[in-house]
Parts: C-alpha cells; sequence; structure tokens
C-alpha cells in the first residue's frame, strides 16, 4: 500500500506508538511520520506507507498550524505542564500588555529548542540528555509566525492559535512570551490541526483505524503533493527522466517555468517530482 494517512493523534501516545499501530494494522515495515507530535500533544500527524516514506521531508517542509493555552507564571524544565517546576512568579498583568507582547512574536524570529525535544546534536537527541541531567548549549535557529490568534485570555491562562514554519517549537513559544513578560509561562496543551494540506477536519482518529478501513482512508500520493503544479512532459521522455537524466530539448524548455517544483506525467502517469534549471529537465524525486 502506498499514500498517506491523515492521522489524528490523541494526548498521551507518542508519533512512534502510532507508526508501531499502523505497521501492525498494514502489515507492513515501510512506514514513516511527518514530524513529531509531544505525547501531551493532539492532533494531525499524516503517516507516509510505502512509496509515500520518500515524500517525507516533502510534508514535513510545509507550514503548520497549532492551537495551544499557556499558563503564566510558571517555568518547568520541559517548558511544558508534564516538567518539572523550576521557578513560580505571581501574574500581574493586564489584558493588553498580553496581547501587546504575544503578538510581537508575529514575524520572523529567532528560537532556541528546547532541551526536551527529539533534535539531534552531535548524533544524540536533546531528550536524552535532558533525562541524564546534561544540558547542552543549542544554537538558535530562525523560524517564522505567520499568524497569532488570540482566542481567549484567563489570566494566568491563554489561549491562542499560530500559524508557523516548519521547525517552529510552540513550547519554546510559551517560554519565551513568558520570559518577555517576565512572568516565566509554560505550554498548558497544544493541538496541531494543520499541516500543509492535511487538516484536522478531515483526519481519522488513530483508534478508529482497523486493518478492513485503513485502505480506504490512504491518499494517493500524487493526491498529497497537490500544492505542486502539474507538467505533462511527452511519453519519448518518460525512461530517460525515470534514469535520472537531464532533458535538454528545448520543446520541454518552452513550457516549463524555471526553479519550480512540479509533479510530473508522461502519458497521463504520474512519475515524480521534476524541477528545470538553467541547463535542462530533470526528475528530482522519482516516485514510482
Amino acid at each position: 500500500m502506498d499514500g498517506v494517512l491523515n492521522i489524528f493523534k490523541p494526548s498521551g501516545i507518542t508519533s512512534f506508538d502510532v507508526v508501531r499501530i499502523v505497521k501492525k494494522l498494514g502489515s507492513t515495515k515501510k512506514v514513516g511520520h511527518t514530524g513529531t507530535l509531544d505525547p501531551l500533544a493532539s492532533g494531525v500527524l499524516p503517516i507516509c506507507m510505502g512509496n509515500a516514506t520518500k515524500i517525507v521531508d516533502f510534508i514535513m517542509n510545509e507550514s503548520k498550524v497549532y492551537k495551544s493555552t499557556l499558563k503564566l507564571g510558571v517555568i518547568t524544565d520541559t517548558y511544558d505542564r508534564e516538567g518539572k517546576i523550576l521557578k513560580e512568579e505571581p501574574v500581574c498583568l493586564n489584558e493588553e500588555m498580553i496581547k501587546e507582547c504575544i503578538n510581537s512574536f508575529v514575524g520572523t524570529i529567532n528560537q532556541i529548542p528546547p532541551m526536551y525535544s527529539a533534535l539531534k546534536v552531535n548524533g544524540k537527541k536533546l531528550y536524552e540528555l535532558a533525562r541524564k541531567g546534561i544540558e547542552i548549549e543549542r544554537n538558535s535557529r530562525e523560524v517564522h509566525i505567520y499568524s497569532i490568534n488570540i482566542e481567549k485570555i484567563e489570566i494566568p491562562y491563554v489561549t491562542f492559535k499560530v500559524h508557523c514554519s516548519k521547525g517552529t517549537y510552540i513550547r519554546s513559544l510559551c517560554y519565551d512570551i513568558g520570559e518577555k513578560l517576565g512572568v516565566g509561562a509554560l505550554m498548558w496543551d497544544l493541538e496541531r490541526e494543520k499541516t500543509g494540506l492535511f487538516n484536522i477536519e478531515d483526519s481519522i482518529h488513530i483508534n478508529s483505524l482497523t486493518k478492513e478501513n485503513l485502505e480506504s482512508y490512504l491518499i494517493p500520493i500524487e493526491k498529497a503533493l497537490d500544492k505542486y503544479p502539474r507538467v505533462s512532459i511527452d511519453e519519448q521522455y518518460e525512461k530517460l527522466l525515470i534514469n535520472g537524466v537531464l532533458i535538454k530539448d528545448k520543446r520541454i524548455m518552452g513550457h516549463v517555468d524555471l526553479n519550480i517544483l512540479f509533479r510530473v506525467y508522461c502519458n497521463e502517469r504520474f512519475i515524480g517530482l521534476g524541477k528545470r534549471n538553467g541547463e535542462g529537465f530533470k526528475i528530482l524525486k522519482l516516485l514510482i
């Protein structure tokens, strides 16, 4: 079976638990998730099966939408409510101060990943080091916050929806908001509502997935890549494209824009993702 499952992961289980369940139901080892959700978090977790594991990186590169609640006045070592409390502060803030602070994070920001994360440094996952009591210096990295919509403020709790780039840690965002307000904060709840074209409304709860219905929820690879424009190439070039040959024929170059990733079809058959550079057109990701 080749395709992508739009899975809803409940809180209390890991992303790897979801992969393990899908492997068992689909009787296959070729399964991969498209971006870890913490055990505390719930929401959209696209799962790639079979040949679709080749497009994991393309799905992971998409922007995300999260709904989160933070709690002001508390800092923990994990940046969420499951961690060890390191500091507590009284919260003497009004709603306007909180809104102004949170909205100031919209745009391109630098963020330091939390120690309790799956990010690898020198081959070691940060959370493995953190569990041993080891904290290492992490480089900040640039992420983009496209928008933040504050839905509810009931001090010390604030609920907001954020649209952000890949690689954004909402726990770190909550921590940074608390730091800027001077009272500290932790992430209380988190739900991923969207990643790329995968929405929570269309997802299937992992507990509702069975051997019998799994295939019916499988999204074809080409549909999962629907954001990329389609281009049809004459079938005479199919074998060359499949073999990774750079096609320089001007008859192709005339209707293919430069530096745009396309879904490539030959004789109505989807074969992969390709791009034209200054020299010619080539398949970058073969998907047959």
